[in-house]
């Protein structure tokens, strides 16, 4: 079959996918912008894609990868990585060996650290340009690619940079096809020997849940000075408030702690 115009024949695409984490169950998934990295790749013609992931293997993650799989492929592999190690050598190593023309992979993981460093990292020392917020591929010809960058409010900017390049892709990619059971079940993960290294910035931080943020106070917004005047008395007729005369510096924090107490700002 002849490629299609414009586009390289055999193009070689690696794709890495973490394993997601689902907003409100916290279950392990696909990562969404991994995910649309996927979709991405699958939509060029003439290409060669393969899926890499490095990490650690385990039930939840088994079935987060498989989620994979099941946009249609055969195979996956997999850099086993225990916890705490760092990824950068295992997969600056395989990809150097590889040698793929196109990295394609999310801005940051949905768990882990999630700084969204990885992509920089790794084309830190590969030595390949890295461009980010990819909205889709356009054109690979002569060594050369034609990209299409999102900007914000929905502007897009077209890019030419030379091959090999990583690119990270968001929301602004084609949204993921559904994942089907059958190939997903049936595709294998191969696993690869690859360098483990700890990561030990890592084991020196302090690790906690995220406290729930504070509640904003309420600020009335007015256009003109007469309905500014209105919602101001409107809110003294409430009788909620409290007029301060002569109080003291301690009388006056106190009025004012006990206002964002009632107001919710401060929970204790």
């Amino acid at each position: 079959m002849q490629p299609e115009k414009g586009m390289a024949p055999n193009l070689a695409i690696t794709v890495l996918v973490s394993v997601g984490r689902h907003p409100l169950t916290g279950r392990g998934r696909q990562a969404d912008q991994d995910a649309r990295g996927v979709e991405l790749a699958r939509s060029i013609p003439q290409a060669e894609v393969s899926l890499l992931h490095a990490g650690p293997l385990g039930d939840a993650s088994e079935t987060a990868l498989r989620g994979y799989l099941g946009m249609g492929f055969e195979s996956l592999s997999l850099l086993e990585q225990p916890d705490g190690a760092d990824v950068l050598p295992a997969l600056a190593d395989t990809l150097g060996q590889a040698a793929p023309q196109l990295v394609i992979t999310g801005e940051r993981a949905e768990q882990g650290e999630g700084s969204g460093l990885l992509p920089y990292l790794l084309a830190e020392r590969l030595g390949w340009p890295l461009v980010s917020g990819l909205a889709a591929v356009e054109e690979v010809a002569e060594g050369v690619a034609t990209l299409l960058q999102a900007l914000p409010r929905g502007q897009r900017r077209r890019l030419r940079v030379r091959l090999p390049v990583i690119v990270t892709v968001n929301a602004a990619a084609p949204s993921p096809r559904q994942s089907a059971y059958g190939p997903a079940r049936r595709g294998q993960l191969v696993l690869e020997e690859a360098q483990v290294v700890h990561d030990e910035e890592l084991a020196k931080w302090q690790v906690q849940p995220a406290r729930k943020r504070p509640k904003r106070l309420k600020i009335i917004k007015a256009a003109s000075a007469r309905d500014r005047f209105k919602a101001a008395a409107a809110k003294a007729e409430g009788g909620g408030g409290q007029v301060l005369a002569d109080a003291t510096p301690a009388e006056g924090a106190e009025a004012i702690l006990r206002l964002l107490r009632e107001e919710g700002v401060l929970t204790r």
